[in-house]
């Protein structure tokens, strides 16, 4: 039941979100912009609108891979967004864009999510190994049960960490989305009506897709904490 509740239900919003993400940008992805301008285009003139004249705007195979890269200030669209005039193309590019231009302002939620990526890749990295060495070499090695409590205090560390990223991923994201909403429409590269509630849509359900994400952490966290007290006790 506790699985069901932490892991199970999380696991369920996720592919709910996923599906709602496909199912808006298939729908919008087809409804072309009045104003006639792709992805592309319309990320560079609302960098240039920013006074960002030093983020690349490039093209990546990766179908709703879509992101800014901070590092190397790179706004890596998809081929869909990149080269199509569409309501959902302008939403995902404005979206991105919306992050270089937290870059450039310095905008605290991202500057602490840059700051915990490290940490974040490395856990991401040692959790498959310690979840694998929890379960199976105290029974091949015959390892006493302190060996297991330490493994799982060690997993739900990695939990916390990741739940820590994700909680600061949300309001990064949201922002971008409000940016992305409001400058669309002062460019005039929306119109009100139909292009408006098609890109808000298709950004909406994005932004479950972090939420669900985020869930979903921290329902492994709890999981792997209950064990861990219980294991204790």
């Amino acid at each position: 039941m506790l699985w069901i509740l932490l892991i199970g239900v999380p696991l369920l919003l996720g592919l709910v979100a996923q599906a709602r993400v496909s199912s808006a940008f298939n729908k919008w992805k087809n409804v072309r912009a009045t104003s006639n301008v792709t992805g592309a285009q319309a990320a560079r003139e609302i960098l240039n609108a920013a006074n960002i004249h030093d983020v690349d705007v490039v093209e990546i195979n990766d179908m709703l891979g879509d992101h800014y890269d901070p590092t190397n200030k790179r706004l890596c669209l998809s081929t869909d967004v990149y080269n199509t005039p569409s309501v959902a193309a302008l939403g995902i590019a404005a979206h991105e864009v919306g992050h270089a231009i937290q870059h450039a302002k310095a905008y605290a939620p991202l500057k602490w999510r840059m700051a915990v990526v490290p940490a974040t890749m490395f856990v991401s990295r040692i959790l498959p190994i310690l979840i694998l060495a929890g379960l199976f070499l105290p029974a091949l090695l015959h390892l006493p049960g302190a060996f297991t409590f330490q493994v799982i205090m060690l997993v739900a560390v990695c939990y916390a960490v990741l739940a820590v990223f994700q909680l600061i991923t949300l309001p990064v994201e949201f922002d971008a989305s409000r940016r992305a909403k409001v400058i669309l429409g002062q460019m005039g590269m929306i119109q009100p009506g139909e292009e408006t509630t098609g890109v808000n849509k298709v950004l909406d359900a994005a932004a479950l897709t972090y939420v669900a994400a985020f869930v979903a952490t921290l329902g492994q966290l709890l999981y792997w904490l209950f064990i861990l007290f219980g294991n204790r006790r």
